[in-house]
């Protein structure tokens, strides 16, 4: 994966699932940004290209592990759409965004109290963040279009058990999606300046070298009760599935998880088990 994948630039959208900030603890970080009502927060960084000392250097994309910070800090994971999209650019910036393929994405976080930029708490080295090694492709990234059939599910297998983690939900149930998002996008990534938990996206951009791609994450979904106060142990394992509703039944995912063998058209599947020290 890091072969393929680490030319691209990594941003991550922040509150753009009703709630998740709030069970998360980070809404208050983001009392002093203007956004419009219902809008996402902002852009955030995750991975930078081209190398560097910079803690966003450190490749953290892993399709099966997830390494856990220290045991003084308390680590998540955070169901996702990923997009894997090719950008365009003109003497301003970023002019075009054009979604390629899509995958279950897991947005690892570290709940860190304090912390400056959320950037701080999303990448802490190698297998920090989870991408599916399975990327279905974008038919277009419009209202009818397959991504509207996709529904994204989460579960925590703990000692042979499996524990709903994410509330189920439809992938077109961001609060934005479609043209409104890819519209939203380019403006942030034009515009957005260093503003509290927030970062100077453009400069970024600039010094990567203006990256021909990008993975987008598109916005955490809303925890269950479970998924809210339950953290990642060494030995789980946590499941990101994005899934054909028209296809799949929840129950036969499940079953399929704990047996290893849950594949088939109209999946993309990130099933990641948590260590430390990897």
């Amino acid at each position: 994966m890091k072969s393929e994948l680490k030319d691209l630039i990594g941003l991550g959208v922040a509150g753009n699932f009703t709630g998740h900030l709030e069970q998360a603890g980070e809404a208050g970080d983001f009392v002093h940004v203007k956004a419009a009502q219902d809008a996402p927060k902002g852009v955030f960084p995750f991975y930078l290209p081209g190398g560097g000392a910079h803690f966003l250097h450190h490749f953290p994309l892993d399709s099966q592990r997830i390494q856990l910070a220290d045991e003084s800090e308390r680590v998540q994971p955070e169901p996702e759409l990923g997009l894997l999209c090719s950008l365009a650019y003109d003497a301003g910036g970023v002019s075009r965004i054009a979604p390629l393929a899509f995958g279950a994405y897991n947005d690892c976080s570290i709940r860190r109290p304090g912390a400056r930029k959320i950037s701080e708490k999303k990448n802490w080295g190698a297998a920090t963040k989870g991408l599916s090694g399975t990327l279905l492709p974008i038919d277009r990234f419009a209202s009818g279009g397959v991504l509207d059939r996709f529904r994204i599910g989460c579960w925590l297998e703990r000692a042979g058990d499996l524990h709903e983690y994410g509330v189920d939900s439809p992938l077109n149930g961001y609060s934005y999606f479609h043209d409104q998002l890819l519209d939203w996008l380019v403006d942030r990534l034009r515009q957005q300046r260093d503003d509290g938990p927030l970062e100077d996206i453009s400069a970024l951009i600039e010094q990567s070298g203006r990256p021909a791609r990008a993975l987008i994450s598109v916005g955490a979904t809303r925890y269950t009760a479970f998924g809210e106060s339950t953290f990642l142990e060494p030995g789980d394992v946590a499941h990101v599935v994005l899934y054909d509703a028209g296809l799949h039944a929840v129950d036969v995912l499940k079953r399929g998880l704990l047996t290893g063998a849950l594949q088939g058209p109209g999946l993309s599947v990130l099933s990641q088990r948590a260590a430390r020290g990897l």
